[in-house]
């Protein structure tokens, strides 16, 4: 019981973890940008970084998200096992 009550918490802090890791890219890209711009810098390939990387981010939290909800579904209650 405490075995899988530690694995649940593991997978909410992973997916915690990565949500928080793509909401902190996704706000430094337009910094980057901005900065990018103020400097006078390779614009071209800081945007072409953006638009690369914002994907793969958030398919990557998605694709975690949704398989930890499909693990969850799948998974047999506590309350519904029986003692043995």
């Amino acid at each position: 019981m405490i075995y899988r009550k530690w694995i649940t918490f593991l997978q909410f802090l992973s997916i915690m973890l990565m949500w928080a890791f793509a909401t902190g890219i996704l706000i430094f890209i337009p910094w980057l940008v901005a900065v990018s711009l103020r400097w006078n810098d390779a614009l071209n390939w800081t945007l072409a970084i953006s638009l690369v990387m914002t994907p793969v981010y958030l398919t990557v939290a998605g694709t975690l998200t949704y398989v930890f909800i499909g693990l969850r579904r799948g998974a047999p209650r506590e309350e519904s096992r029986k003692p043995s």
